[in-house]
């Protein structure tokens, strides 16, 4: 059996990044990945909630330290049709009312339901172009977002541990600009309230 281990996050959305534009420049970059994936951003929370590849996955923030970093486990990766208790899980992690019992749920239904004003689940479709980076020791990633007719970039440093996050932030002088999850930056991105 794998061990999950949480991992300390910093990420952020601007058209541009300043200074840091030029230090990501400097790096060795990795290939260049396309994918896209639907995020369901909650009315309630900023539950962490996407569908890509056919699987379902969430992750659920742990705790935040003093810089800001939000540490995130991964807590389901499940293929459709989900079977009726792992629903459950993502109706929980969103904060919504439990869907009516299946025994399987494929992906074009749950939406449908999820989405439903009694429920008030957004699905966001994104398309991402992003590249890889090490800064540190940690992972690091610069992307270029459309979601939902609307474009922006993103950037993003993560590890299991939190000070060398932080530490990387301060490499790339991203200190300045606001620690944002992926739903968080889309729900200010397409004005959804928070």
């Amino acid at each position: 059996m794998t061990t999950i281990v949480p991992r300390w996050e910093w990420r952020t959305f601007a058209a541009s990044f300043g200074d840091a534009e030029r230090r990501f420049r400097e790096l060795v970059p990795g290939s260049l990945q396309e994918s896209d994936e639907l995020y369901l951003l909650s009315p309630s929370c900023d539950a962490n909630v996407k569908i890509r590849d056919g699987f379902m996955d969430i992750k659920a923030l742990e705790q935040v330290d003093g810089h800001g970093l939000e540490q995130w486990r991964p807590v389901m990766k499940a293929a459709f049709p989900l079977p009726a208790a792992e629903v459950a899980k993502v109706c929980a992690a969103l904060h919504v009312a439990p869907l009516p019992v299946r025994d399987a749920c494929a992906l074009e239904p749950m939406q449908a339901e999820l989405t439903h004003p009694s429920r008030g689940v957004r699905a966001v479709p994104i398309h991402k172009k992003r590249r890889r980076y090490t800064v540190g020791g940690c992972l690091a990633e610069m992307a270029e977002l459309a979601a939902a007719g609307r474009a922006t970039r993103t950037v993003a440093i993560e590890f299991e541990d939190p000070a060398r996050v932080w530490a990387a932030v301060l490499e790339m002088g991203l200190e300045r600009f606001d620690n944002l999850s992926y739903p968080r930056g889309l729900k200010r991105l397409l004005g959804v309230p928070a």
